[in-house]
Parts: C-alpha cells; structure tokens; sequence
C-alpha cells in the first residue's frame, strides 16, 4: 500500500489532476474529449505555476544565501521548504495511508451531511499527513499521528463549507468551488479579526486599498509587475557590501528586479489555465445535483489554493512580505527560524484571506504580517519533532532533499507555521488526553454545526422552490 500511494503522488500534481479531473468529468456526464481537455488545462496550469515558482526560487535562493553570508544571519533551524516538508510527510507510516484514511473519512462526512465539500486535491493531502508525522514522531504512537491528521482533516473540510460562499463570491469563475487546504484554512480567523479591528479604527475604516484603487491612486507604481521590480532591485542591493559593488552589479540587480516582476505578472496569467479547466467539470456537478436532489444544497468540488493565488491583492502582499519576513527573522527575540526556500509559498497565505478583507491590500498585509509573526514562532517550537521526521525519512530512503544540515534543525513555513497544526500539535503532544478531549469536542462540534447548517440551507431551498411552484401554478 505504502509503495502504492508513493507511485501515485510521485505522479505530481501536474499529472494526477488531469487524470483525475477526466474520471470525474465521466462521471458527472461529461463527454471525454471536453473532459480531458478540462483536465489538461488545469494540468497545465500546475506546470506553469511550477515553472514560475522556480523561477521565483533560482532567483531569490542566490540572492538571499548571499545576504545571509553578509549580515551573518545565521538561526538554527534550517529551512528545507515545502517540497520537502511534503515528501517527508508522504514517506512516514502515516503518510503512506492518509490517503484513503482521509477519503473515507470524506465519504462518512458526506454522507452524514456534515460536510458538502469533496475533496479532490489529492496533492495537499501532504499537509494532513505532515501534522500527523509530526505529533507520530514527538509521541512515539501512531495512532496518535492518525489521530491528528483526521482531526485537521475534520475541521479543514468544515472551514471549506464555512468559507466556500464567500470564496466564490470574491472570486469570479469559482462557483462550485472551495479550498479544503489546512494552511490556508488555519488564517481565516486572523483575517476575521484584522477586518474586524481596522473596521473600528477612526479613518481607517475609510481606506479601500485595493490592487484597482493602488493603479489608480499611483499609476504604475501600483502595478504588482513594478512593485515586483522594485523588491528586487532592492534586495539585490542587500547582496552588495558597498556603493561600489552596487555599480559594478548593475546588471545582476536589475535582472534579479525583471525576474521578480516577471513573476507577478506571470502567476495571474497562468491560474486564467485553471479557471478555464475548473468551469466546465464546475457547471456539469451543478446541473448534475439539480437534476438529482431537486432543491438540495449542491456539492463543493475542494480545489488547490492554486487556482486563485494570482489575484492582485495576494502578489502586492506576498511581494511586500518578503523583506519584511527576512527582517522579523532576524529580530524577532526568540525565533530560530530564518525562512529562504519557504518565501516561495508566500502566496499561500492569502487564497482565505482576501474575501474576509475583501481585497483590501492594507487589511490583507496587515493579516499577513500577525500570521508570520506568530508563524516563525511555531516554526521554531514544532523544529525538534519535525526533525526527528525528517531524520528517520533520511535513513530509510537517502533522499538528499530531506537531509538537515549536521547542527541545525528542520523547519518549513507551510504547513508548520500554521496556527492549526500548531494547536493540534500541542495539543496532542502537550496535553495528551486533554488536549485529544478538546480537539474531539471541537472537531465534532464544528462538523455537527455544520451538518445544522447544511440542513437549514437545504429546507429553505425546498420551501423556496414549493413556493415558486406554486405561484407558477
């Protein structure tokens, strides 16, 4: 089984979704070429975003080593990043079986109608595998480490009916669509607070910044492609040790600014790839729960944040962030963490985010700045179990993307800075049976609210359309 599921998510992400986005537009009713040609789209809009990232990646990796070198930056837990996060978590025990431990907990929860949501983003699912490898690892029990990735599981589907109104509502194109990713779902409670406060500040509450209200109130330097050039022109001034060596690098400094600028450009036309491939497998499902349950609630399709990080708001935050993040590292008193790989995934913040602060670049920064703050810190206290992962994945497979460097110890800003692994860590960890008995009452008691939720829409659509029928008749 373990070598089963290793195969499948060795696939990627670019070449499961079109395999699985064709099955499900047999499925729906769809014919196979429009359904492959769904499928190949949003497949290829994984390819392109990868492509983009590590051109993100080649860029700032260089630039920030030397930085580090310069200023002497150095903390002890040292950042593998996502991609290696993620085969950590993939290759612990409890990765091995996520999967279809999860898919059935997704059809038990469906069809106790506590969840609408179904979720497909079989890639993401490293995440509930990595809050489970990591309190496996720090407890020493493996069903303490499933326990913890169902109970994210649980919750993360209950955030995605939550929050799935409003996505699609901020979000044009996404009807039919919600995002059951747990890092992203573990900062909505930030963006409800920060909209929340800044809504009852005095003249704050007036500034609208969106990215339009930006274009307008400073022409081009308001444009995501040009703030991008500015954040790395100035960060490769950071690499230089003098005026001088800023002169004689003229030319390295402003391709490391059109390289930035050339991926805040670039994201938002490659998720148009995904909009595209989502439409026609998002239209059929809804015709298809019309036809079928007459009036009843429709289903979620759960989706990668993937398809939305290219919105305005999300590039001039992430960009802004970056500087900002290297320079909190650094200050923050008793963070260890120093984030270089992670700054890719920076854009992941914010898919949640931006319909609670709807689009509000300063709301949106502002969140953003509070989640990293306390991101760094969970970094830094989750650094010894997720070590200890990272350890034993590296003695079993050798794979040199998981080795730690010797004196330092292993972190990653997705999906450890996130306040729900963090909470469910601690929990699990801390507080043993406690803390299980209040993650328990909480999961549940989310899911059953959820479930009062899902039944109070669903009789108000049957009363709405007994209605209507009758004043037709």
């Amino acid at each position: 089984m373990e070598e089963v599921f290793k195969y499948i998510i060795g696939l990627g992400a670019a070449v499961m979704m079109p395999v699985i986005f064709t099955v499900l537009g047999l499925c729906i009713g769809i014919k196979f070429g429009d359904a492959l040609k769904a499928g190949l789209k949003v497949g290829v809009g994984f390819v392109g975003l990868s492509i983009v990232t590590a051109l993100l990646t080649s860029a700032l990796g260089p630039a920030l080593n030397t930085v580090v070198d310069i200023y002497g930056l150095q903390l002890k837990v040292f950042d593998m990043g996502w991609p290696a996060a993620a085969s950590v978590a993939y290759n612990t025990a409890v990765g091995a079986f996520v999967i279809p431990v999860c898919l059935g907990v997704n059809l038990l929860m469906l069809l106790t109608k506590t969840t609408r949501t179904v979720n497909i983003d079989l890639w993401n699912y490293w995440h509930f595998a990595f809050i489970g490898a990591v309190v496996y690892f720090a407890s020493d029990s493996l069903g303490w480490g499933f326990f913890a990735a169902i109970i994210c599981y649980v919750i993360t589907l209950v955030i995605a009916d939550m929050t799935a109104k409003k996505f699609q509502g901020f979000y044009k194109g996404m009807d039919g669509i919600s995002i059951p990713q747990p890092f992203c779902a573990g900062f909505v409670p930030f963006a409800i607070g920060v909209n929340w406060v800044m809504d009852r500040i005095p003249g704050m509450n007036r500034l609208e910044i969106d990215a339009e209200g930006m274009k307008k109130k400073f022409g081009v330097l308001g444009e995501p492609l040009l703030l991008g050039v500015i954040v790395g022109v100035g960060l490769g001034c950071l690499t230089c040790r003098s005026w001088s060596e800023i002169v004689s690098k003229i030319p390295y400094i402003l391709g490391l600014g059109i390289k930035m600028g050339a991926v805040m450009e670039l994201i938002p036309r490659v998720t148009v790839l995904f909009i595209e491939g989502l439409k026609p497998i998002s239209d059929a499902t809804r015709q298809l729960i019309a036809r079928k349950f007459k009036g009843a609630d429709g289903l979620n399709i759960g989706m990668s944040p993937a398809i939305v990080i290219g919105h305005p708001a999300t590039l001039v935050a992430s960009i802004l962030l970056i500087p900002v993040t290297l320079l909190l590292a650094v200050v923050l008193p008793g963070n260890q963490f120093l984030p270089l790989a992670s700054l890719a995934g920076m854009f992941y913040l914010f898919p949640l985010m931006l319909p609670f602060t709807k689009g509000n670049v300063l709301k949106t920064f502002v969140a953003g700045l509070i989640v990293i703050v306390a991101g760094l810190y969970m970094v830094t206290n989750m650094a010894p179990a997720f070590t200890l992962a990272a350890h034993d994945v590296f003695a079993a497979t050798g794979d040199a993307a998981v080795a730690i460097p010797a004196g330092f110890e292993g972190g990653s800003l997705d999906f450890a800075s996130s306040p729900l692994a963090w909470i469910i860590y601690q929990c699990s960890c801390n507080l043993k049976w406690i803390g299980a008995g209040l993650l328990v009452v909480i999961a549940l008691g989310m899911a059953i609210f959820n479930r009062v939720l899902i039944v109070r829409n669903q009789k108000a659509m049957i009363a709405a359309g007994s209605d209507k029928l009758q004043k037709m008749e």
